[in-house]
């Protein structure tokens, strides 16, 4: 039997929680995403910027690596990598990591209600390869370190309050954060082959300086029931994916985005997008690109991910022809938009505006291919909101 086939039996029959909560409502049998025309139609020609997009979209440049924001002094960063979007009065701000070893940190775009940009400037200065993160429900953004026994930081998207370290959210190779209020935890991945899938409980909600580090358990099947277990030792002076027994394992852990119960994340090893229902302390698969049945599976590199209130997921591929894909509730994964001539580029950071209607992201190394090449876009048009 051919590996898709083999897995695609594996997994269908408990795949139902893959799109799980009301976000997903529409999905009856929800089997892993399929192939099929997007809620926004064919892509376009390429644009002035190289980006194809849907009829009625179009893009604009926001930042480019190593030159100054429009308008303001401030130098945007190299290696633009995960990002968040954050209310301002009637604007709002766009938050990006530098992916860069040692002066690594992140930086903010600050925009009117026009979306003029009004300034920019530095939020997080001198950590080591600020790779992803996720946005607090009280408005903070956490920076996640990408390197072994990496830490997390909480900074002020507004630039006023100093960063802080968290250290009892535990030393690892972070990659992503999403937080579930409902719960009061914070989901985490881990950007290794043999990596894990991590919570963290803070002993109070809204102040990350203490609580509990745990790590998902279970079996290595791709669907059922999983339980959570404290991580002995967070330091991570034995790595925190190999101190609790039964350890359930994933393969390159990249993007986190949680919504209505239902905990999403990538891993880019196997491209698959994980579902985990919290309620029912279920997991389960969304999208796996080696059980598309028919045609060549749009959506591969899985990384950043991030959603809408429409339902609609939206992930950035680092690698495949990079896309950011569209996975809709009604389990259906197609292409939202392109990016031409960056082959030796990745998808980042990808964020909505509080109103859903402008969609920011960024082209890690742009048409160089460096880190110095970095570019940030902002893409405007008729989004499900």
């Amino acid at each position: 039997m051919e590996r898709r086939n083999l897995l695609r039996a594996a997994v269908l029959g408990g795949t139902a929680a893959a799109f799980g909560g009301t976000l997903w409502r529409g999905a009856a049998h929800a089997a892993p995403a399929q192939p099929g025309a997007g809620p926004y139609g064919a892509l376009g020609a390429a644009d002035a910027n190289g980006i194809r997009l849907p009829s009625g979209f179009t893009s604009r440049v926001i930042a480019r690596s190593r030159q100054k924001v429009s308008g303001t002094n401030y130098t945007w960063h190299d290696a633009p990598d995960g990002g968040a979007c954050y209310a301002d009065g009637s604007g709002w701000i766009y938050v990006s990591n530098s992916e860069i070893s040692s002066t690594g940190g992140a930086g903010a775009v600050r925009f009117s209600s026009s979306g003029t940009v009004t300034g920019a400037y530095r939020i997080l200065s001198n950590t080591n390869v600020n790779c992803a993160g996720g946005k607090t429900p009280w408005n903070t953004w956490l920076s996640c370190e990408e390197v072994d026994r990496g830490y997390v930081y909480e900074t002020d998207p507004w630039g006023v309050k100093a960063a802080v370290r968290r250290d009892a959210m535990g030393r690892f190779k972070h990659e992503a954060a999403a937080c579930d209020p409902q719960r009061g935890v914070i989901y985490l991945t881990e950007d290794v082959s043999d990596g894990a899938f991590y919570r963290f409980r803070p002993t109070t909600w809204g102040d990350l300086s203490s609580g509990t580090l745990e790590v998902m358990v279970g079996s290595s099947a791709t669907s059922g029931s999983v339980t959570w277990a404290r991580v002995p030792d967070p330091t991570g002076a034995t790595a925190t994916r190999n101190q609790v027994s039964g350890t359930k394992r994933f393969n390159g852990g990249e993007g986190c985005y949680y919504a209505n119960g239902t905990c999403w994340f990538t891993t880019k090893g196997d491209n698959r997008v994980w579902a985990y229902d919290a309620a029912a302390q279920t997991i389960s698969l969304a999208y796996d690109d080696s059980l598309v049945t028919s045609g060549t599976a749009p959506l591969t590199g899985v990384d950043n991910v991030t959603g809408t209130a429409s339902g609609d997921l939206y992930v950035a591929e680092d690698g495949g022809n990079l896309e950011i894909c569209v996975i809709t509730p009604a389990g259906v994964v197609a292409p939202f938009l392109r990016v031409e001539g960056q082959s030796a580029s990745e998808i980042t950071g990808p964020a909505f505006s509080p109103d859903g209607r402008r969609l920011y992201f960024s082209s890690q190394r742009g048409t160089s291919g460096s880190s110095s090449g970095g570019i940030t876009y902002e893409v405007t048009g008729p989004f499900r909101t």
